[in-house]
This record gives C-alpha cells, sequence and structure tokens, in this order.
C-alpha cells in the first residue's frame, strides 16, 4: 500500500466520474499526461487494467469500478483525516458543502444565509443544489456534507434532525373561485384537478399524498419542470397548484394573474430536516449551521 498514492486514487475517481482523462485532469488541476501517467503506474503497480481507454471516452473495467468504490471511501477517510485536525483547532471555520432540493433552496436561503454568515462568520458554505435521490447518493459518497431535504427519507447509516414544518398554500387564478376565499378547507378542493411537478420531485409525492387525503386528483396531462413554471401556469389560468409557503414570500409573494390562499388549520405541510453521515467529523459546524435555519427558516424577511 506504501506505493499507492493517495493523490492516484483522487485521479482514479475523477476519471470515473468524469469518464474522461481531459476532464479529470481539470478537476484534479494536473495536466492530462501527469494524470494519464500515474493511472498507468498505478495499473501496473496492481497488475490489472483499471481503464478501457477509448478515442474520446474512458471507461472502467468491472477491477476498475470495484476499486473505485473502494478509492472512495479512503478518499473519504482521509478528508476526514483532516477534517478532524481542522475541527479540533477551529470547529466553526473551514467550507461546509450544503445541498438543498431544488423546492428549497432558492426560497430559503434568501433569508437563512445572512444569519448564517452572522453567526458562523468563519464557516465558508458551498451551495450544492439535488434532488432527494442524487442528494443522498452524495452524502454516502462524502461529496457534501449536510444535505437540506423533506423528511422523512431512507437513512441507512445518515443522520438527520427536523429544522421546520412548512405548510403548504393554495395558489389558484385571480379568476378561480378559490381567489375569493380568505382560507381553503379541505372541501373547498373536492374535484378539483391540480397542477404539479414532474416526476423526481419529492414536493410532487408530498402534493399527491395531500390529494389523496382531500379526494383531489391531479392534471394528467401536465407535468412541470419547477414550482416556477408551475407558478405561471397558474398565473396563465391552466388550473390551481399547492406551493409551500417559502416559495409565497418576498419576490415570490404574488403573480400577475395569481393569487396565493392558506388551508383553514390544521394546514397540510411537509417536514423539512437536515441529513448528514453519523461519522461526519465536523457535527459541531453542521449542528451550529441547522440550528440557525431551524430558527429562522419561517420568520418574515426583514425580522430578527
Amino acid at each position: 500500500m506504501a506505493d499507492i498514492k493517495l493523490k492516484d486514487l483522487r485521479y482514479l475517481v475523477a476519471v470515473a466520474d468524469t469518464g474522461h482523462f481531459g476532464k479529470a485532469a481539470e478537476r484534479c488541476f494536473v495536466s492530462q499526461p501527469t494524470l494519464s501517467a500515474q493511472l498507468k503506474k498505478l495499473e501496473d503497480y496492481l497488475g490489472v487494467t483499471l481503464i478501457e481507454r477509448q478515442p474520446k471516452h474512458a471507461l472502467m473495467t468491472p477491477a476498475g469500478e470495484a476499486i473505485v468504490a473502494r478509492a472512495r471511501r479512503i478518499i473519504e477517510s482521509s478528508d476526514e483525516v483532516v477534517e478532524i485536525a481542522r475541527s479540533h483547532r477551529d470547529p466553526l471555520a473551514g467550507k461546509l458543502r450544503l445541498a438543498m432540493l431544488p423546492t428549497i433552496g432558492p426560497y430559503l436561503l434568501p433569508g437563512v444565509a445572512p444569519r448564517i454568515r452572522k453567526a458562523l462568520p468563519r464557516v465558508e458554505l458551498m451551495l450544492y443544489e439535488y434532488q432527494t435521490g442524487p442528494m443522498l447518493e452524495k452524502l454516502h459518497s462524502g461529496e457534501i456534507d449536510v444535505g437540506i431535504l423533506a423528511l422523512p427519507v431512507d437513512l441507512d447509516g445518515l443522520d438527520s434532525r427536523a429544522l421546520y414544518d412548512e405548510p403548504f398554500m393554495v395558489a389558484a387564478p385571480a379568476q378561480h373561485p378559490l381567489a375569493q376565499k380568505s382560507q381553503v378547507r379541505p372541501d373547498d378542493l373536492k374535484g378539483v384537478t391540480l397542477l404539479l411537478l414532474e416526476d423526481g420531485h419529492c414536493l410532487r409525492d408530498q402534493a399527491l399524498d395531500v390529494c389523496n387525503r382531500l379526494d383531489v386528483h391531479e392534471k394528467q396531462d401536465f407535468r412541470a419542470t419547477s414550482l416556477e413554471t408551475l407558478r405561471q401556469m397558474v398565473a396563465a389560468g391552466a388550473g390551481i397548484t399547492l406551493l409551500p409557503e417559502l416559495a409565497t414570500h418576498g419576490p415570490y409573494a404574488t403573480a400577475r394573474g395569481m393569487v396565493v390562499r392558506p388551508f383553514a388549520k390544521p394546514a397540510p405541510s411537509r417536514q423539512i430536516g437536515a441529513v448528514w453521515r453519523k461519522t461526519h467529523p465536523r457535527l459541531g459546524a453542521i449542528e451550529a449551521v441547522a440550528q440557525v435555519i431551524a430558527e429562522h427558516a419561517l420568520q418574515p424577511r426583514g425580522r430578527g
């Protein structure tokens, strides 16, 4: 093992991720000849071909795939060694890779990012956006440190904490009968057809769960790619939808031709939480960031 360098494993993982020697070299900040030569030395040392070299692609051989899987864990452990040392020097300093769902990030960050910077000035947040499945994969692989998503999820070695419960709101065209109400009751939605997000968004599953409880049906010939698409379709009079509360605040409060109404209590809601690896060396920083989000997520903008 003394002849296997950690940087060579990083090169190998980069090739596996990008499928290209040039892109892997850019990612590792080395020249392509250097990266290629080091990986050839690694193959010679191991006595097995790891990469199938094609004119425009690089594919992992079965041996390469097996070794890449182990290499990821070795790299993660190495990074954790560095982070443990750093956390002992200053637990609330350094980079923290934080990912959010597309239906959370744009609406949560404007309110909490300034709070995090003020409360934790030495924590440098690196922000990412993924849907639930890819986010959990990247948490397991060590590519991100903490994810903000809708609970519950299959933790499988991860840990979590609830941050806040976010009520759903009803968005309707301005001329729709629901727009004339101050609050929407479950009976008001009977027989209504909802516009929803496409498959892959957990918000779609949550909205469908609400539909099942309220005897509401989904519009079958429409799937939106984002909340903003839903918002514009509602404003155009195509139907009604459910929006999480934060997506109705600030610049998202209204759209021409659309009104937003709250549900009468108890309103249907989704629980937003933080998820991280149980073995993560910077639990103090993760907990501190999560606490700031929990305290300020649903506060009206401009209030402290």
